[in-house]
Formats: structure tokens, C-alpha cells, sequence
């Protein structure tokens, strides 16, 4: 497949270069071979984008929900279809195995197309009534939306931000993170392919000067970013002087309860899903894994036994289950927090080197014996390091759980259903999971509470983050007024 694409922005259905922005070398992290070259966006290619969304989206905006849909639902069969070519192309731009690639990016991208594809015909606002008079609600579209992804999930958070944003009307420019910026290009040549009309979904390259640019545009009117704590708070600041609406997804350092009825089987693959997946790269990943003393040692065995069978090496060999970090810049830090983890007294019992040769590759890496103060038990790695602890309490357990500035994700291993259930609630974290972890179906809320972000994405809550509601009072009498 040709990685280089047509040109480095697209803009108005169509690709459009113009080769004064940066040179932006696109690195494969298997092997550190620049594949692609792409420009950030001059001043002019950002106005560009802005004045065809703005342009493009009042007519989309008045067509039917069923009429939008139908083009959403078609930009997802197109995307199944091409289901290996996408997966090929996420796995150069992210290092990602083919295995992972194959099933959890395009199809998610996918899912999300049709659902919110379906749910356009059925936003509708409500009809109150007061005695004779009555108030009606319209829903309607914010105007152009920004989006801002992350380089773990190019195609879908591309898709989570666009499928929302265009079943509501809006009109979408998207910016990819610098460090992978091929794929969310193929998803607009999928969406104008399927029948989107031209303008309403834009995508433009460039760093974090470029993003600034389009937060703070006046032809802005929401801002969704995917992204870490520091970036996100930026961002929201520098919207909020705007008025602009905003949906943050950001980061974290969610735990996982592992009670001693847990089964251990299920336990040991919920942490490697929420720890090792897309090589420790995800927002939502448990970290923090708490298991109990009656089973800790059970646990570590078992763990390290299955970590032993991952299979690591070119990830776009379909046999390949464990693939390089995004960048060398990504694995230094990781690097660092394992030299770190072991100075502060963590015990290694697994993994914590660089793998050598070609790529970015490091060993999936578990520390166990941590205390909650260490800087490993603190601070998000974003990487494929485990953190073990020891618990005996239910409730010790719930105030260490809950003692960090994030609350994106949570999770509990257990089989006694009335603890699973009590453990939940009382976890202060957004997304939640019992006897599982890192599922994430388009038709349920995805986001976090405290530092980890605001609004949330996917399901029907999403919609609330793309349009707003307007009242209108009906008056059937005569208006009453003091003089």
C-alpha cells in the first residue's frame, strides 16, 4: 500500500498542499524509516479549512437527520470494506500489530459512522405544555467544530469526533497529532466518497501551534481535543476565552481492583488488556493494580507466565501481538520512568528493558511491591508498564483507588456481584468496568471526571457535546403587560 499520501491537508473534498508549512516526517516505529512526508498548515491552509467549513455548513445543517445519516451509514460500509488497507496504514502510522489494528481501529471507526449514521433521523427536540400555551425545543448544530486527536488511535478519534459532530450538523476540521498524520486523511476520502458534501469535513497537519490557531478562531464554536492533562488544560483555558463549547478526553491513571474470589485467569487478562494493549498506549489504561495479598504472588505467576507468550516483532506480521511505542521520544520516557520505578524501591518482575535493534521496542514491564507515593504510582507513563500493590481492605482500598488527580477509567475483578457493584459506584472515575477492562462500544459513554476531562464521547451523550438546544414559548392568548 502507498503510505505517502496525495497531498498533506484536505480541504474542501479535495487534497490540498502547500509545501511552505513545516516538513512533518512521518516515522514507522518498527523500523525508525521515514515513510511519509506531510507540511503543517501555513495561516493560509487554516483559513482555507475554516471558511469551507463555515461555507459548507448551514446546507448541511438544514438537510434531514435521515438524509445525513444515510451518508454516515454508507462512509462506514465503505470503511468495513476496506477494512485490511486502513489497518495496514494504522499500523504504519502507530507501530500498532496488524492483529490489534485488524479488529479495534477502522471497525471502530466504523461502528461509530453507523451508529451516530442511525441516530441522526431521531434527533428531536421536545414539546412541554402550559395549560393553553406551550413551549417547543429545537436541537441544533454549534456551527464548525475542531477536533484535535492523539497519535494511539488516529482512525477512530477521527471517527469519534467527526460521526457525532456531522450527524448534529456541524461541520468538522480535524487535526491529527503530528505524529500520525496519515490516517484520519482516508477517513475524509472515505466520508466524500460516501456523499459528504464538500467543506463539512477538513482535515490539516501540524503541531501544537497549529491547534492553537484553531482554538482560538472566532469561526470556532467547539473544540474537542483528545489528549494528556497538560495539553488539556491549555486547550480548555484557551477555549474558554472564546465562550467555545468543549468535550476533553485526556488522560489517566485509572486502577483495577483484584478482590481474592477474583477468578485469576480473567484478572491476568484484564491487566494485560488494560496495560499492554496498543503497548501500554492508551488513555484509559489500569495501571494501578490492586490485587489481594491472599493472591498477589498467584497473580504475579500467572502474569508473568502470560507475558512470556506475547509474541513482539514486525507488527505487520498477523502472529505479531506486541508492537514498538509510537516514537523514540515516547520510549525515553518510558525508559526513564522504569529507572525511576526501580530507584524508588518497586521490584522488577518482568520486562524493563529496550529490545534491541530496528524500532522503538521495549519489554512489557511489571513492577510489583509499589506504594501509592512512588512517582510509577503517581504519574501517567503512557507505556507498557505495570504497577502491582498490595491491598487486604475493601474500603482502604477504595480511598487508595480514588487518591490521584485523574479519574478516566476504573475497573474490578470480583464474583461477588453486590461488592462489583458497590466498588463501582463508589469509584470516581467515568468509565467503569466490572470483570473486564478497555471495552469501549460506541453505544456507551467514554470520558472521566476530576483531571481526566469533561464531556463525553460516543453514545447518545454525545450528542448533548454537538448541538444545543433552543426553546421557543407559543403564547395562544393575549399578552398581559403592567402599562
Amino acid at each position: 500500500m502507498n503510505t505517502q499520501p496525495e497531498a498533506s491537508h484536505f480541504i474542501n473534498g479535495a487534497y490540498v498542499e502547500d509545501t511552505a508549512g513545516a516538513k512533518i516526517d512521518v516515522v514507522y516505529p518498527a523500523t525508525g524509516e521515514v515513510i511519509a512526508t506531510v507540511h503543517a498548515a501555513t495561516p493560509a491552509i487554516v483559513d482555507m479549512a475554516l471558511d469551507a467549513a463555515r461555507t459548507a455548513q448551514a446546507a448541511w445543517a438544514a438537510m434531514t437527520g435521515t438524509e445525513r445519516g444515510r451518508i454516515l451509514r454508507r462512509a462506514a460500509d465503505i470503511m468495513r470494506a476496506r477494512n485490511h488497507d486502513l489497518s495496514v496504514l494504522e499500523t504504519y502510522d502507530t507501530g500498532k500489530p496488524y492483529q490489534e489494528t485488524s479488529v479495534a481501529d477502522a471497525t471502530s471507526g466504523a461502528d461509530a459512522l453507523e451508529y451516530f449514521g442511525g441516530l441522526a433521523g431521531a434527533l428531536t427536540g421536545e414539546h412541554i405544555q402550559l395549560g393553553e400555551d406551550w413551549v417547543y425545543t429545537r436541537r441544533e448544530p454549534l456551527g464548525v467544530c475542531v477536533g484535535i486527536g492523539a497519535w494511539n488511535y488516529p482512525t477512530q478519534i477521527a471517527c469519534w469526533k467527526g460521526a457525532p459532530a456531522l450527524a448534529c450538523g456541524n461541520a468538522v476540521v480535524f487535526k491529527p497529532s503530528e505524529t500520525t498524520p496519515l490516517c484520519a486523511l482516508k477517513v475524509a476520502e472515505i466520508l466524500h466518497e460516501a456523499g459528504l458534501p464538500a467543506g463539512l469535513y477538513n482535515v490539516i497537519q501540524g503541531m501544537g501551534e497549529v491547534g492553537a490557531k484553531l482554538v482560538t478562531d472566532a469561526r470556532v464554536d467547539k473544540v474537542s481535543l483528545t489528549g494528556s492533562v497538560p495539553t488539556g488544560r491549555k486547550v480548555y483555558a484557551a477555549a474558554a476565552a472564546g465562550m467555545k463549547h468543549v468535550t476533553m478526553e485526556l488522560g489517566g491513571k485509572s486502577p483495577m481492583i483484584v478482590f481474592e474470589d477474583a477468578d485469576i485467569e480473567n484478572a491476568v487478562s484484564g491487566a494485560i488488556l488494560g496495560n499492554f494493549y496498543s503497548s501500554g498506549q492508551v488513555c484509559s489504561n489500569g495501571t494501578r493494580v490492586f490485587v489481594h495479598k491472599d493472591i498477589k504472588e498467584a497473580f504475579l505467576e500467572r502474569l508473568s507466565e502470560r507475558l512470556a507468550g506475547a509474541v513482539i516483532g514486525d507488527p505487520m506480521d498477523p502472529a505479531t501481538s506486541f508492537g514498538p511505542m509510537v516514537s523514540r521520544n515516547q520510549l525515553d520516557i518510558v525508559l526513564k520512568y522504569i529507572e525511576t520505578g526501580k530507584a524508588e524501591g518497586a521490584r522488577l518482575v518482568t520486562g524493563g528493558a529496550e529490545i534491541e535493534g530496528d524500532g522503538y521496542f521495549i519489554q512489557p514491564t511489571v513492577f510489583a511491591d509499589v506504594t501509592d507515593g512512588m512517582t510509577i504510582a503517581r504519574e501517567e507513563i503512557f507505556g507498557p508498564v505495570m504497577a502491582v500493590f498490595d491491598f487486604e481492605d475493601e474500603a482502604d482500598v477504595m480511598a487508595r483507588a480514588n487518591d490521584t488527580e485523574f479519574g478516566l477509567a476504573a475497573g474490578v475483578f470480583t464474583r461477588d456481584l453486590a461488592r462489583a457493584h458497590r466498588v463501582a459506584a463508589r469509584f470516581e472515575a467515568g468509565t467503569c468496568y466490572i470483570n473486564t477492562y478497555n471495552d469501549a462500544p460506541v453505544e456507551a459513554p467514554f470520558g472521566g471526571v476530576k483531571a481526566s476531562g469533561v464531556g463525553r464521547e460516543n453514545s447518545k451523550a454525545a450528542i448533548e457535546h454537538y448541538s444545543q438546544v433552543k426553546s421557543v414559548y407559543v403564547r395562544m392568548g393575549d399578552v398581559e403587560a403592567p402599562f
